[in-house]
């Protein structure tokens, strides 16, 4: 069972790392889009940047409630 926590806490902690990284990504492109409002790239970029946070707040999420499972 502690294997499992240390296991699920590595997870997190990896996940928070990755929402950060993505967050700056979003703030980049947002940025960009203030001087070309157009730019199709930049937009499709921005979706796919998105989802990829949507994800990794789920997953966060997730790992959360099993830690929460774990500490009881």
């Amino acid at each position: 069972m502690k294997d499992q926590t240390i296991l699920y806490q590595k997870q997190y902690n990896n996940a928070l790392k990755t929402i950060e990284k993505l967050r700056k990504i979003k703030a980049e492109i947002d940025f960009k889009l203030e001087s070309n409002p157009i730019c199709s790239h930049l937009h499709k970029d921005l979706r796919v940047v998105n989802l990829d946070i949507t994800i990794t707040l789920n997953e966060i999420e997730h790992i959360e409630s099993h830690l929460f499972e774990y500490n009881l």
